[in-house]
């Protein structure tokens, strides 16, 4: 068995599909394993990593926010700083050479927020591919720039009706084209999760992130005699998170921390929390995780101010990690997310996403707990220009109102 690829993290994950999903897993399995031990893939995607991403991104010494807290220093790794604005892009590029290297001439993907339709839309307009992204309605409306990029780059945005019409949804569309469409066409998912060996994937394609991370630890503070205590990400599905764990999971430090949506309350359908007992195990979307089901094993509605985040379920191998402690699971709520945002824009100069804006929220509690000579990391995974209509109509409401009126007259 490759050190690539896992069956199972603990009891979650595996392959729960229909028989005519098991040729194109199988043959997607192969060529992962395959090409994770091909030098020349991982050289042609660190090319690109360099030349269309951006990579390394920065690493950012939160000073003034963290002098004002007066606990521990916080550091912002700056995924929004990649390619389309967020950490989406390292995974989407690692698929698309994968594709590639199958002979596939078509891309499928889902989209929640956005971010990882316009990651995916964007590779495959530099390397040639035809790209569509399945999109729920909920979603459509409320992430409306990003739905201009994705077209702009010419791939085609497939509304999703049915259900809640948000990302849950939309990974059901993609799975149904591509058992009717494997010959040609690669699902590229776009998060930690669904059938083997997709969580292994993404985990391998955004642990770059966690790579940078310890080498910008390593020259940025350690020297100052700081013990990096914590690692704070979001998770929703759990790209970004697993991503940025990758390379401590082994050690019994740092402490890691996932971050939740809390949304609005801890009743049904007001957040998408699914660790510290909120979560059920259930069989969803072909993996074996923890998700929000109700006694009938139904899966719930969910919400989050953002738009990343209100999956019902979590990835595979965070789930494990969290029954085993290695990684800790908090919550933050909308109005802790948009208030976290606000304070590192005016004393930072940066604009969290939404999702990224949860672990945030984490670290300024994490902060005022621990002592100045110790740091905190937090991977700021997207920025948040595409939350514009969100973000705008819960800060300013009347005024952006009044805007989009002024606009649509025009």
């Amino acid at each position: 068995m490759s050190e690539y690829y896992h069956d199972y993290f603990g009891e979650f994950g595996g392959r729960y599909v229909a028989e005519v999903l098991r040729t194109p897993l199988d043959e997607l399995e192969a060529a992962f394993v395959e090409a994770m031990d091909d030098d020349a893939f991982h050289d042609e995607l660190n090319a690109i990593a360099s030349t269309f991403v951006g990579r390394p991104t920065p690493m950012l010494y939160a000073e003034n926010s963290s002098r004002e807290i007066g606990g521990a220093r916080i550091y912002l790794k700056l995924e929004g700083l990649a390619n389309t604005g967020a950490h989406k892009i390292n995974n989407a590029v690692g698929q698309v050479l994968l594709a590639k290297r199958m002979g596939k001439s078509r891309i499928i993907a889902e989209t929640g927020a956005g971010q990882h339709g316009v990651a995916t839309a964007a590779v495959c307009a530099k390397m040639g591919l035809e790209c569509t992204v399945y999109m729920g309605e909920v979603d459509i409306a409320r992430q409306r720039p990003n739905v201009f990029w994705m077209e702009l780059f010419g791939a085609k945005v497939a509304p999703v009706t049915g259900g809640q019409r948000t990302l849950k949804d939309a990974v059901n569309e993609a799975l149904r084209d591509w058992a009717g469409s494997f010959a040609n066409t690669h699902y590229l998912i776009g998060s930690a999760l669904g059938p083997s060996p997709y969580p292994d994937m993404v985990r391998e394609f955004q642990a770059v992130v966690g790579r940078e991370t310890q080498a910008q630890i390593a020259s940025m503070i350690d020297p100052l005699g700081l013990k990096t205590t914590a690692l704070v990400a979001c998770v929703g599905g759990g790209s970004n998170a697993i991503g940025f764990f990758a390379p401590f999971l082994k050690a019994a430090t740092p402490r890691l921390v996932g971050v939740e949506a809390g949304g609005r309350g801890t009743g049904t359908g007001q957040h998408a929390a699914r660790m510290l007992g909120l979560g059920r195990p259930g069989i969803v979307q072909g993996y074996k995780s923890l998700f929000l089901l109700d006694e009938d094993g139904q899966v719930q509605d969910t919400h989050s101010v953002s738009a990343g985040l209100d999956y019902p379920g979590i990835g595979p191998q965070l789930a494990s990690l969290g029954m085993s402690g290695r990684v800790e699971f908090a919550r933050a709520t909308d109005a802790e997310a948009l208030e976290a945002l606000q304070f590192f824009a005016r004393r930072e100069g940066v604009i969290f996403a939404l999702e990224s804006a949860h672990g945030a929220a984490e670290a300024i509690r994490l902060a005022r707990e621990l002592s100045p000579a110790e740091a905190i990391v937090v991977n700021m995974s997207g920025r948040g220009d595409k939350d514009l209509f969100i973000t705008a109509h819960e800060l300013n409401p009347d005024g952006w109102r009044e805007f989009l009126i002024q606009e649509a007259k025009r």
